[in-house]
């Protein structure tokens, strides 16, 4: 036991020393926000949208046009030749009138539009953060099982050198190292398995994170995410700022403004325009001249090969299909809303039992060896049997952990409230 005890002493000093330069969760989560290319892609299509809202408003603005043009006129006439070179400088100012309501639709899709893009960027945001958190305690997982493992196979390893001494002392037969020796070659496999299993974790660690995995990485303590008190708020909260389900509403929403500038195809249109012009040497008894021109232009088409007509009746339809998948939108984001509650219900109580389930194990493995070390009637295999247990709860509390971590987060994700604002996150 005082083996043990120095090697816990030694291991809790090493990485108390180390703790203040290791890696936390949030330095994970805070350079996947920062640095992850899908995210700074989504960012970029986020201002592009910007900029097509604005550019909706130039439907109301007049258009101001600058023209001009220089000619080379030859006339040759019995007794009368003469050259011109007409010139007009000219500029035309025009004004839509009316466009049977498409110019105030189509700001209103791209009003639409930009919250949709915005919506689409915390959809990207949520998915790398929640990435980001399983890299992160994924990789964190895979050290404590290999740690787990290591201690294992020091245990065994000595429970081996301690069966080989008491069998030449005549106290256990050879079946009984066999049972020793068959375990410690068990745990080799285990820690064989634990060690590319943090090779996988580790690459996809770079990977998602966007920098290479510390050596050293902080265990996870209590963090306070904010998380919604009953399943009525997680309802209530998923409602407004789920992305998924506000995407479908606001796609939903574009299709209504398609459908009305579809329709405007098959309505009247006017303008208004204005045009002065200045012609020099015009003709042979007009030098210069200058012309103003105000005119007024109305049109409605009447036939068009029926392609207004059944591109009316496309946009219709393509909204009938946007109100259907809005209204599944929102029943898929209640069922996740739901598994999502009930997973992170389930996972905080398994967690709770495997603790005790540890502690357990850790006192009957202390007693059971201490008896099998005395001499007393315990037999190799109850020895195993012990050590196994606890070294199986050791893992499943670790796997608990990190369980139950990812259920917070896929909980936040759900509701739509996993953004790095939520996180206070650097920004």
């Amino acid at each position: 036991m005082k083996y043990f005890l120095k090697i816990f002493l030694i291991t809790f000093i090493t990485l108390g020393l180390s703790e203040a330069r290791a890696n936390t969760l949030f330095d994970s989560l805070n350079s996947a926000y920062l640095n992850n290319l899908k995210l700074n892609a989504e960012r970029a299509s986020m201002r592009a949208s910007n900029e097509e809202k604005k550019g909706g408003f130039s439907e109301f603005l007049p258009s101001i046009t600058v023209s001009g043009y220089v000619s080379e006129q030859e006339n040759t006439n019995p007794g009368d030749d003469t050259n011109f070179r007409p010139s007009e400088q000219a500029v035309e100012i025009e004004q839509k009138i009316f466009q049977g309501f498409s110019g105030v639709s189509n700001l209103k899709k791209k009003i639409f539009g930009q919250k949709l893009a915005k919506f689409k960027l915390k959809k990207v945001e949520q998915e790398t953060l929640l990435a980001a958190a399983k890299a992160h305690a994924g990789l964190l997982l895979s050290k404590k099982k290999l740690n787990i493992n290591l201690m294992n196979i020091d245990l065994l390893e000595r429970q081996v050198e301690t069966d080989q001494n008491r069998l030449e002392k005549g106290e256990i037969n050879l079946a009984d190292l066999a049972q020793s020796e068959s375990s410690f070659a068990g745990a080799k496999a285990a820690l064989i398995a634990a060690q590319n299993e943090l090779v996988t974790n580790k690459a996809n660690f770079e990977k998602v994170i966007g920098k290479k995995p510390p050596e050293n990485i902080q265990e996870i303590k209590e963090t306070n995410l904010g998380l919604p008190e009953s399943l009525a708020a997680a309802y209530s909260i998923s409602g407004t700022e789920n992305p998924d389900l506000q995407i479908a509403k606001l796609e939903y929403e574009q299709s209504k403004m398609d459908v009305v500038i579809a329709g405007s195809e098959l309505s009247p249109s006017a303008t208004l325009s204005y045009k002065i012009a200045e012609q020099d040497d015009f003709s042979s008894t007009v030098n210069d001249r200058t012309q103003q021109t105000l005119k007024a232009t109305a049109s409605w088409p009447l036939f068009a090969g029926g392609s207004n007509l059944f591109g009316l009746r496309k946009a219709q339809e393509l909204r009938n299909q946007k109100e259907l998948l809005f209204q599944d939108s929102k029943k898929t984001a209640e069922t996740d809303v739901a598994n999502s509650w009930s997973n992170y219900q389930s996972s905080k109580s398994v967690l709770d039992a495997i603790r005790s389930q540890v502690k357990a194990a850790e006192i009957a493995n202390e007693g059971i060896t201490l008896e099998y070390e005395s001499g007393s009637s315990r037999t190799t295999l109850e020895v195993i049997q012990s050590q196994t247990i606890l070294l199986n709860s050791r893992i499943n509390l670790a796997s608990s952990e990190r369980n139950f971590l990812v259920s917070q987060f896929d909980l936040l994700s759900s509701i739509g409230r996993l953004t790095a604002k939520q996180l206070n996150l650097k920004q």
